[in-house]
């Protein structure tokens, strides 16, 4: 395991996440696939040639998924009960094809759950399309594991 136990958040830790993932036009006609998400501004190179964006752009879900498991392997994993929500996820500039992704994440709050076994914390999570545009961000909460006695 290499996620944090609830006492290891501390509100305002900062992870700088190393991994990252270059997006490929195959990774976005996946996921609009399983999706059934048929857009044609994700698929269809003619049509996005005539969008604001000229070219196709990923779907933003995936690149909101893709920037939650950037984060899980410093954060949460083999320690969360569970994700309980994102909120306010937003995406101020386009993913293309070819982007390579990295994402940040801050720890903004936690407590404890009312039985004292686990413990809520909330991360705001930035994902970036080379080293500066940001290209989504959103708050995720999880139900955390406490450190084994």
């Amino acid at each position: 395991m290499t996620g944090c136990y609830y006492e290891e958040f501390e509100v305002g830790r900062t992870f700088e996440h190393e991994k990252r993932r270059t997006i490929t036009e195959s990774d976005n006609q996946r996921f609009c696939d399983m999706t059934m998400n048929q857009q044609p501004l994700h698929l269809d190179a003619e049509f996005a040639a005539e969008t604001e964006f000229g070219e196709r752009i990923v779907n933003g879900l995936y690149t909101m998924s893709l920037a939650v498991g950037l984060t899980i392997p410093d954060t949460t994993d083999g320690t969360i009960v569970a994700n309980l929500g994102y909120d306010d996820v937003e995406h101020p500039a386009p993913v293309y094809p070819g982007d390579t992704l990295r994402a940040r994440t801050t720890v903004t709050d936690k407590r404890e759950t009312s039985d004292g076994d686990r413990g809520v914390v909330t991360m705001h999570v930035e994902a970036y399309a080379g080293d500066d545009r940001l290209v989504c961000a959103f708050d995720r909460t999880v139900l955390a594991k406490k450190r084994p006695s």
